[in-house]
């Protein structure tokens, strides 16, 4: 039975969507069938900055340590840098334009300018290793990759093909992106013509097939997928307006960034969401508990958004009291499932708030499901019903038909958001997109009879790691490469604070050795410290096998999670 929430969302939806309303949808035709088009939606990113940027103006948008700026300074500033990179590097419409560097209002400015100068903002993790840097810019076919300090440290001595552009932090964006300014150009550059149909972003994503994808957009789907998440935004603001629970009319949004830019949770539902609400973003080069509940006090904060950890450090917290919390009434989590007995734990913890969850991919632009309130503290182990008005949600079987309610089956997602596809990789395309458009996500589900989403396992041979994707095969590969390794298997074991962590078995070649802090020492040359096992069983005879004589990874998985278990509680 829906519930009352549910009911409401029912008629907001319903009125917003309506002939006339805010979000109508059109139809727009793919895959040989017509999917529903927000029609007020811009047309592409530029014109959603531009649009924005001058309906707030003088708003704060990013505070940045000392840096305070404006949309309308934002959007200054990206214009200047888009002049630069049109008429001072000579960007072409289309070019791939790699960004490696942590948060900052720089990292903001030089998304923006890449896109409005006709590039593809290509997000590069930061947290790679250099190895995993130069793979993705060479993937793609980088022109140019904008690095910090770091990032520019790490890519020394790996061929990669593109130009590297200096980028630094906490300053302003003529000193931070001086590299892109350089060479002429600026705000009277005559900037590129675009369409929806142009080229936007390539985001990274770990499968199980081993080395990064690159999933790429076009302007349409990253915007569809932004403006579903801005019709979300609507409807709950109409229930809670009908409720008489609305926020003041003059306290702005504001939202504490945790999660990183470069992924899609950052990227589309936080940064790009926030230019249509008005909304404050307020940045944190580090994850620290103490200095979040600072600046939510300091900053009036009302939204938190982070991988589930993190909000469960604040509501566990020794010092929670000492800060004044209260302007933050949501708790949202992305990226990774929060434990059942978290819901409770935040609630009670934090009364004023409510906990959130949020079910999406880089590949559907972030755009999925979501489990709001009352509804999540109903049904804490859902991620939620489908997103409105676009997502098309379907549990299908390994031939791609549509299972009925209660039963498990491949979680699948259609809609205009979603990507095109991987870049130079038709086959792994062609595996992940139905001939009737929708996404394989890897994750099995069913629906309950309200059409709320349970995952209860996947397909992919992955790890998530407090909202990080690691390849299993990654890894192992990782491992392998080391001289004196005959067999490796890689899986998850559970964790309370990330929620899996990644482990290792393997067996060493006759008359050589390794031990765990050699094949650690090894790994970190290679992969980003978070693939590094946290745990290696090293064995003395072969990994058990199956009949297709692949190792028998389930029963090794159970084998040591029983006794990484016991460990634990030893």
């Amino acid at each position: 039975m829906k519930t009352e929430l549910d009911l409401a969302m029912d008629r907001a939806f319903a009125a917003l969507t309506a002939e006339g309303g805010m979000f109508q949808t059109v139809p727009i035709r793919r895959f040989g069938r017509d999917l529903p088009m927000i029609a007020a939606a811009p047309p592409h990113l530029p014109a959603y900055f531009a649009y924005f940027s001058a309906t707030h103006g003088d708003k704060t948008f990013i505070v940045d340590g000392d840096l305070r700026l404006s949309f309308a300074d934002v959007y200054k500033a990206a214009r200047h840098v888009a002049g630069g990179l049109v008429e001072g590097i000579e960007l072409q419409k289309g070019e791939r334009v790699g960004i490696a560097a942590r948060n900052s209002a720089n990292w903001i400015i030089a998304y923006m300018a890449v896109l409005m100068a006709g590039g593809c903002a290509t997000l590069l993790n930061g947290w790679w290793q250099g190895e995993e840097l130069a793979h993705g810019i060479e993937l793609v076919s980088c022109r140019y990759v904008i690095a910090d300090s770091a990032r520019a440290a790490r890519l020394e001595g790996h061929a990669h093909g593109a130009t590297v552009l200096p980028m630094s932090h906490d300053c302003g964006y003529e000193q931070g992106l001086a590299a892109l300014l350089a060479r002429g150009g600026g705000m009277e550059t005559l900037l590129p013509d675009l369409t929806g149909d142009d080229l936007a972003t390539v985001l990274f994503t770990s499968g199980s097939t081993g080395t990064a994808k690159g999933a790429y957009s076009d302007h349409r789907g990253v915007v569809q997928g932004t403006m579903n998440y801005v019709c979300q935004s609507a409807a709950m603001l109409a229930i809670l307006t009908a409720r008489g629970e609305a926020p003041a009319p003059d306290a702005q949004p504001t939202t504490l960034v945790n999660v990183p830019l470069f992924h899609v949770t950052g990227e589309v539902p936080v940064f790009l969401q926030s230019f249509a609400l008005g909304r404050k973003l307020v940045l944190m080069a580090k994850w620290d508990a103490v200095d979040a509940m600072r600046l939510i006090e300091k900053e009036k904060v009302s939204y938190f958004v982070g991988v589930p950890l993190m909000s469960f450090e604040i509501a566990t917290h020794p010092d929670r009291d000492k800060y004044d919390l209260s302007t933050c009434v949501s708790f949202a989590a992305g990226g990774a499932p929060r434990p059942v007995e978290h819901v409770d734990r935040l609630r009670k913890a934090l009364p004023h708030a409510f906990p959130l969850l949020g079910y999406g991919l880089t590949e559907t632009n972030g755009v999925g499901c979501g489990n709001l309130n009352e509804n999540y503290l109903a049904k804490p182990g859902s991620t939620g019903t489908a997103s409105r008005p676009l997502v098309d949600l379907a549990i299908l079987d390994d031939a791609g038909n549509p299972l009925p309610t209660g039963e498990v089956g491949e979680v699948s997602i259609r809609s205009i958001a979603n990507f095109l596809g991987y870049w130079d990789n038709e086959k792994a395309t062609r595996e992940a997109i139905t001939p009737d458009g929708y996404f394989r996500s890897g994750d099995l589900g069913y629906l309950d009879p309200e059409g709320y989403l349970f995952i209860v396992d996947r397909k992919k041979d992955i790890i998530i790691r407090g909202g990080e994707n690691i390849s299993c095969i990654e890894v192992e590969s990782a491992i392998y490469a080391h001289p004196c390794i005959a067999e490796a298997s890689v899986f998850g074991l559970p964790d309370e604070k990330f929620g899996e962590v990644p482990a290792a078995v393997y067996l060493a070649k006759e008359g050589c050795s390794a031990t765990d802090d050699e094949l650690r020492t090894f790994l970190a040359e290679h992969i980003a410290p978070f693939k590094i096992p946290v745990r290696f069983w090293e064995v003395h005879e072969a990994l058990p096998r199956l009949g297709t004589e692949k190792v028998d990874k389930r029963t090794l998985r159970e084998r040591y999670t029983r006794e990484w278990l016991a460990s634990a509680t030893a």
